[in-house]
Order: structure tokens, then C-alpha cells, then sequence
């Protein structure tokens, strides 16, 4: 259906709806569920360039509009990613696949995306910024501007495919921080990632996961998702991609209008395995009940109408 068209860095999406890395596996799990060639794209789980155990259980803990996680971005590694999970990809989706990078030095981001870029499958690499460095004593490089831009940098020269840079929401001025990833040459920017946040278990009196704290995900995030990709939208030039507690048709009406080129949608995968496939087929119901008639004539609207 042409009005639910969209385009991402240049590529062409049937729809703007994207599953978001680390609730979608590699695909093929869903792919048994139902077609998945019905999604624009999805952004698969989060890959390093060793593997990852991840962190000790419990890893996940429920609360009121959402959930928190501390997984700790356990995966095969990309060597085993491009050996054995795109193959299997491959099988069962026939469209470009964004690949979800993460690292804990320059030099990890680098190496992973240069391997994934040589990919024909991959057809954006979405760099996640929002892990430890390692070699500032554990700070997220997504907390600063500089090291924002020195990953960013790092991987553009390895890479000629479209390098969308997420961003974590856990910062004073995440303006800043995608303006010196733009600066850098980044394609695009997605954000949010989660908030981070923690619960306790009053009869043990000790924190619910093993981690301490973890990324809260969920509906009760996306007002301040929605915020923020409004405020980056409006500060960047290259597109954005929002994401953030978005669990229908209607939520994802409001990131286009904020700003967002495409939508990515997280914890709902992970209520309903069905979400996405669910949002996509409630798109045009939702577009007619506000005379929406395309959905690319909404981007930045709300931008739009306050300039006028």
C-alpha cells in the first residue's frame, strides 16, 4: 500500500514500522509466526565483535507501564552472525535488514560495522552509543558529545552504507549529542534507548535484578521519547528514527509528526509477538480516522505547523 511509504538514508520502506533490536531476535523466530516481509525493516539484536554471555539472572523485572531489562547484550558475536544467523535470515526475508551494532571501545564499533557493511543483506547499520567505554573508566560514550562524534567518525570510514546512531536518553543534552554525531557524518539518528531505572523486592530487600539497575522499556516511556525526538528532529538535518513505548497505530502517527522518519517498536514484541503485524494492518484505519492520506506528508507536521 503506497501510503504507508516511507523512505530511511535513501532506501525505500514499504512502512515505516521496525521492530527494535534485542525484541526481535534475528527474525527467523518470528518469521514462524508470520510473514515478516509485512514490516518495513527490523533492527536485529544488538551484536558485538566477541561473543556475550550477557549479565547474570534475573535479567528482567515487570513494573507499572513497562518493564526493566539488564541483559547485557548477550549474542554470538559477528563472526557467527554473518556465518550463521543472516543465512538463516536470508531464507524467510527478502528485504534490507538494519544491523544493530554495539562495542565497548572505538576500536570494537569499527571492526563490527566494517564486517557487517561487507553484508549484502544489511542495509543500515544502527550504532548503539550507549555502552561502557572502557577505557574512560565505564562511561556511556553516548553521554558526551565528543566521544559521540569519535565513534560516529570511526565508523564512517570503515563503512558506505547509511550509519544511523542511537542514542540513550540517560543525558542533560541529548540535543547536543546528535548535533556532533550530524557533524560527524552520521546518516541518521534513533532514539530513545531506555531510561535507566531499578526496583526492589521488599522481602528480600535487595534489588530485583542481578544487575542492580537496568533500561526501563514500555508504554511509560513514550511521552518523554516522543519529547525527545521532537527536539532532535527539529535540531538535525538527516532523518530521525523514534522509538520508545510505542505499542500502536495511533503512537506511531505521533512519532512521524514529531519528526520521525521511520518507527521503531520495542517491549510490545515482547507482550505480543503479533505487535508489529498488528500496528502495520491498523495504519490505514488509524490515517483515515485523522485524514491522513500518506504517511510521508506528516513528518516534522508538528515542526511545521509551528513555524507557520
Amino acid at each position: 500500500m503506497e501510503r504507508l511509504n516511507v523512505n530511511l538514508c535513501g532506501i525505500p520502506l514499504d512502512n515505516p514500522v521496525i521492530p527494535a533490536s534485542g525484541t526481535f531476535g534475528y527474525g527467523w523466530e518470528f518469521a514462524e509466526l508470520y510473514d515478516i516481509n509485512i514490516l518495513g525493516t527490523f533492527s536485529f539484536k544488538g551484536t558485538t565483535r566477541e561473543p556475550r554471555f550477557g549479565n547474570p539472572t534475573p535479567r528482567i523485572a515487570e513494573c507499572p507501564g513497562g518493564m526493566l531489562n539488564a541483559v547485557g547484550l548477550q549474542n554470538p558475536g559477528v563472526e557467527q552472525v554473518i556465518a550463521r544467523e543472516l543465512p538463516r535470515l536470508k531464507q524467510c526475508f527478502h528485504k534490507k535488514v538494519m544491523a544493530n551494532v554495539s562495542g565497548f571501545c572505538v576500536e570494537d564499533y569499527a571492526e563490527t560495522c566494517r564486517m557487517l557493511d561487507a553484508q549484502e543483506q544489511v542495509g543500515w547499520l544502527e550504532v548503539n552509543i550507549s555502552c561502557p567505554n572502557v577505557h574512560v573508566g565505564g562511561m556511556s560514550f553516548g553521554t558526551s558529545p565528543e566521544a559521540a562524534a569519535q565513534v560516529t567518525r570511526a565508523v564512517k570510514a570503515v563503512t558506505k552504507k547509511p550509519v544511523i546512531i542511537k542514542l540513550s536518553p540517560n543525558v542533560t543534552d541529548i540535543v547536543s549529542i546528535a548535533r556532533a554525531c550530524e557533524d560527524a557524518g552520521a546518516d541518521g539518528i534513533s532514539l530513545i534507548n531506555t531510561l535507566l531505572g531499578m526496583r526492589i523486592d521488599l522481602r528480600t530487600r535487595r534489588p530485583v535484578l542481578a544487575n542492580t539497575t537496568g533500561g526501563l522499556s514500555g508504554p511509560a516511556v513514550f511521552p518523554v521519547a516522543l519529547r525527545m525526538v521532537y527536539q532532535v528532529a527539529a535540531a538535525v538535518r538527516i532523518p530521525v528514527v523514534g522509538m520508545g513505548g510505542v505499542s500502536s497505530a495511533e503512537d506511531v502517527l505521533e512519532m512521524l509528526l514529531a519528526g520521525a522518519s521511520a518507527v521503531e517498536v520495542g517491549a510490545a514484541n515482547l507482550v505480543n509477538p503479533y505487535a508489529c503485524r498488528d500496528i502495520i494492518q491498523a495504519l490505514p484505519a488509524a490515517m483515515d480516522k485523522y485524514r491522513i492520506s500518506e504517511l510521508s506528508e506528516i513528518i516534522g507536521g508538528v515542526n511545521k505547523w509551528e513555524k507557520m
